[in-house]
């Protein structure tokens, strides 16, 4: 199929739905607008699930008796489960309905919520969160889908940024939310307190949600599938495992799984251009914006884990601040993130990409560099009002420099794109989490290894900020490259024709 001949039509079809829809707000109609309110909704407590363990792990790890290297399977298993399924979801969005995917997305998240709340042991509470990842993993790439199948293409950003209010608010609030939970109660209430909101969500799309996307009977390729789950399941293991501190980087636990992770992930590459339904279509890459979008988006989430990581670790073992007080410094960035996300999908519809994330990414750029510069002596304040600016930046390049990847892309290549995307965001967070955490360890011993203040009371303080300046200095320079490739972005062909078209009357 050549999408490419297809433009013509695709930009009639939009023109059309355009027009239909300039007194129904940027969803088109008040019944776009309550379906979007529902995936909104599951979309929240789902992401909201995915930092709210990270701060209750060692209350878990003394409620069940478990050690950290199992524990640490709680965040590696969620992460796996996501990172294989979600190149499958393209596959499903083509051949199930958006109402029978959200309820089963829902459905799954909230048996597994269920069952880690009731988990007496550690293999029920594992087994609860991977169903709650099953669950997660469908549902970003389903909403991202459906946007983008009912809102014309000058309204997208508008869209995107309303999504885009809770997907980066709900991360950040995570931890300050578990650390108010767990200091004054059990971490049982982190899923209990999840469970009544998942099931008004079920009982809400069951009576209202409707089907917006067409469905077609795809065929699966099971050699894809095996080499898909090989492929990401083994490189987000490998480096998950690696970046829990689970083994070294010359562990076998480590290199095996990468190794094997990168030999299927050639075959499975050769495999999806070579045959006629593909799992993934690849064919999404011979877009230029579409590739350079993701390679920034690759970048900034690389970035956006360093910060989340590195912040809390640094203020609780180097400067003494409870779990509660590391989380409260994320919550500004989320707020902020919260505030942006739809003035910057409208400056996208307005001016495009190019610009937000040229200044989004100094932004990141300059915060990182300043977080290479704390001391002992840096307030509380201080790093609470970097990581702001940092959540500014990021707030201004994530959701418009998707919006400009995914416009680029043709209506078949929607589920592809999305699915593509939102796989090399996870597995960017375990490989950036990884690497830093790698860096900043290697940089501190070095340091302890051939400092001359041997029996100085603050040295392992001073070898973590040495380490933490190593891990910051790196993601600095991965973010100004990102930075010099932003100047080549470009709105896409279909968007540049649409914008130069009078609005009717």
């Amino acid at each position: 199929m050549v999408y490419s001949n297809e433009r013509g039509k695709n930009l009639t079809t939009q023109n059309r739905t355009s027009q239909n829809s300039q007194n129904g707000g940027a969803f088109g109609s008040l019944s776009n607008l309550l379906l979007v309110i529902i995936m909104i909704l599951g979309v929240f407590v789902a992401i909201l699930n995915e930092t709210l363990l990270n701060v209750a792990l060692s209350k878990i790890m003394n409620d069940i008796g478990i050690t950290p290297s199992t524990a640490q399977w709680l965040s590696t298993g969620y992460l796996l489960v996501i990172g294989v399924l979600i190149p499958v979801t393209a596959y499903l969005i083509q051949r199930y309905t958006t109402r029978t995917l959200f309820l089963a997305a829902m459905g799954l998240f909230t048996v597994g919520t269920f069952i880690a709340a009731v988990a007496p042991g550690f293999t029920m509470l594992l087994i609860g969160r991977m169903l709650q990842a099953s669950g997660t993993g469908l549902l970003f790439p389903l909403l991202t889908n459906v946007v983008f199948s009912i809102v014309p293409i000058e309204k997208r950003g508008s869209a995107m940024g309303t999504i885009g209010i809770v997907i980066t608010f709900a991360p950040a609030i995570g931890p300050t939310l578990s650390g108010i939970i767990v200091e004054h109660y059990s971490w049982r209430v982190l899923f209990y307190g999840v469970l009544p909101i998942a099931l008004f969500v079920i009982v809400f799309a069951y009576l209202k949600l409707k089907n917006v996307t067409e469905t077609t009977n795809p065929k699966i390729d099971p050699i894809s599938l095996l080499l898909s789950t090989l492929g990401f399941g083994g490189i987000v293991y490998g480096f998950s495992s690696s970046g829990e501190g689970h083994g070294g980087w010359l562990s076998n636990e480590v290199l095996l799984p990468i190794a094997i992770g990168v030999i299927a992930l050639v075959l499975f590459t050769w495999r999806q251009l070579t045959i006629s339904q593909p799992l993934l279509d690849l064919r999404t890459f011979k877009y230029s914006i579409f590739r350079l979008s993701t390679l920034i988006m690759i970048i900034v989430m690389m970035a956006m884990f360093s910060a989340m990581m590195l912040l809390p670790i640094f203020l609780q073992n180097g400067l003494g601040y409870s779990p509660l007080e590391a989380g409260l410094v994320m919550l500004p960035g989320g707020i902020v993130m919260g505030i942006m996300s739809p003035i910057t999908g409208r400056l996208f519809d307005k001016f495009g990409a190019k610009w937000l994330a040229v200044i989004g990414l100094g932004l990141i750029a300059n915060t990182l560099w300043q977080f290479a510069s704390i001391t002992l002596s840096t307030s509380y304040s201080t790093i609470m009002i970097f990581n702001t600016f940092l959540m500014l930046g990021i707030s201004m390049v994530m959701m418009p420099v998707m919006t400009n990847a995914l416009n680029e892309l043709p209506p078949p290549l929607y589920p592809h794109g999305t699915a593509i995307i939102s796989t090399l965001q996870q597995v960017a967070g375990a490989v950036g989490t990884a690497l830093l955490v790698s860096v900043m360890t290697n940089s501190s011993n070095h340091f302890m290894e051939n400092t001359v203040m041997k029996d100085d009371s603050t040295l392992p303080i001073l070898a973590m900020i040495a380490g933490m300046k190593s891990a910051f200095l790196l993601a600095f320079g991965l973010v100004a490259n990102a930075l010099i490739a932003s100047l080549l972005l470009k709105r896409s062909a279909t968007q540049e024709v649409t914008m130069e078209q009078p609005s009717p009357n």
